[in-house]
């Protein structure tokens, strides 16, 4: 009979501290959750920032600015036109 108990003891001394084992591991897990939720909420965010500054600098006046400023771009005007002319012997064959 002592034996039993002994075993049983054992046996229930075990199980409690893998019992234990097991909560501190679901802990753990539990707060990398938290920190992953709050990485992933921390990313949307930041991603839906980057968008609206993507359309912020994407403006059509924005890009008409920049055009002018750092290329050197002009819109164009009759004045600054310049047309090609086709030789008649190009365009015949061009036509065919």
């Amino acid at each position: 009979m002592t034996r039993l108990n002994l075993v049983l003891l054992l046996s229930v001394v075990a199980s409690a501290l893998y019992v234990v084992h097991v909560q501190a591991a679901s802990r753990h897990l539990f707060v990398e959750l938290e920190q992953a939720q709050a990485q992933a909420r921390a990313l949307a965010s930041e991603r839906q920032r980057l968008e609206v500054e993507r359309r912020a600098q994407a403006t059509p006046l924005r890009v008409e600015r920049l055009a002018r400023e750092r290329l050197g771009m002009r819109t164009a005007t009759p004045a600054i036109t310049q047309y090609v002319a086709v030789p008649a012997a190009v365009a015949s064959e061009a036509q065919r």
